[in-house]
């Protein structure tokens, strides 16, 4: 009775924790979608979105209830199964990713110590990655089952980036996971949680800067939104695509960028670790698991804030610019960066 007492407490915790990280996830990736035009006004010096609500702040409610309310179509000559089943499985893959993610320190309430983490497994790295791979079935299954020769060719080019860059983003990874000695996130975040000066971002900055540009990649996002490039392809893969199933990509794109930055502020930048101040003192205080969330998020947010600053900054690659970048660029420099990193470990210690 006992045994079962506590699992039905560990289910109700997991469930909870599940449904808010869920929430907060579509949260934020609906208002990206306000920021995104907001931040490309200000950089036109034009206005945005200002109808819908002050600031245009009711913007994406609207244009949700539009996606809600648009005709459902679906191409005759389509394969309808998998053309259904293609965007959910982009936006359930994109959802998996934050399960093993450390959202905040373990918090004590009604005399039990709740962790802020779904679920922690020892090759939580590696799940991530797992995961991420799987979400271009979600590309090239709708560009296939459009049976359209647009589509076809924006799934194609988007599976051909995500393997190149998944290539380059594991071996910069190589070089961290050679500094901590494990691929369980939540050790990650705990050896960066002794201070600023302990983030990973310190001793691996090309390493970081590597995994940047491949998430850039790994999101669609300028300058490598070479699947969705509208002057050559039309929409990209989801040109057939209308109501829910194209809002569906469309969040999956937003909710891929803002776990992008929840995993680079975990690994590089300390996770839910609070800049200059020791945490310990106050043991697990609830307030305090909800101030180091809030960071993460914050760091998260702010990594959000870039990728749309490059959008509307820096034009889009040929893709043959695309390919030699990720196989003749950043490639070669992982492999050398996880080389000095070894050296560096040899000779001077971790």
């Amino acid at each position: 009775m006992i045994l079962e007492a506590i699992d039905s407490w560990i289910f109700l915790e997991k469930t909870i924790l599940i449904l808010t990280i869920v929430s907060i996830t579509f949260f934020i990736a609906m208002y990206s979608t306000w920021a995104e035009r907001k931040v490309a006004a200000v950089m036109q010096d034009r206005r945005g979105p200002n109808r819908a609500g002050p600031f245009g702040l009711f913007q994406p409610l609207a244009d949700g209830l539009k996606l809600f309310m648009k005709e459902e179509i679906i191409p005759t000559v389509s394969s309808k199964y998998l053309f259904v089943m293609a965007p959910a499985l982009a936006i359930i893959t994109a959802l998996m990713t934050s399960a093993v993610i450390p959202w905040g320190n373990t918090i004590h309430l009604f005399g039990r110590d709740i962790s802020l983490q779904i679920t922690d497994i020892n090759i939580g790295i590696l799940y991530i990655f797992g995961v991420v791979s799987l979400g271009v079935y979600g590309i090239m299954i709708g560009g296939w089952a459009s049976n359209n020769k647009f589509s076809l060719l924006s799934a194609i080019r988007g599976a051909s980036q995500m393997i190149s860059y998944e290539l380059a983003m594991g071996l910069s990874l190589i070089a961290l996971l050679m500094m901590t000695g494990s691929l369980r996130l939540s050790v990650i975040v705990t050896q960066q949680s002794e201070g600023l000066f302990n983030w990973n971002i310190l001793y691996q900055p090309l390493g970081f800067l590597l995994f940047f540009i491949c998430a850039l990649a790994e999101c669609n996002r300028t300058p490598f939104d070479l699947p969705e490039a509208e002057n050559e392809l039309n929409f990209g893969y989801h040109q057939e695509y209308s109501s829910m199933k194209l809002g569906f990509y469309l969040f999956a794109e937003y909710i891929n960028m803002f776990i992008s930055g929840v995993v680079m502020a975990t690994l590089f930048f300390g996770g839910y670790d609070i800049p200059f101040v020791n945490e310990s003192l106050w043991g697990n205080e609830w307030w305090v698991a909800l101030l180091g969330f809030g960071i993460l998020l914050t760091k998260a947010l702010f990594f959000v804030f870039v990728f749309m600053w490059i959008r509307w900054t820096i034009p889009r690659f040929r893709y043959d610019q695309l390919m030699n970048l990720g196989w003749k660029g950043l490639i070669p420099l992982a492999l050398i960066n996880m080389i000095l990193t070894a050296a560096g470990m040899l000779f001077f210690g971790k």
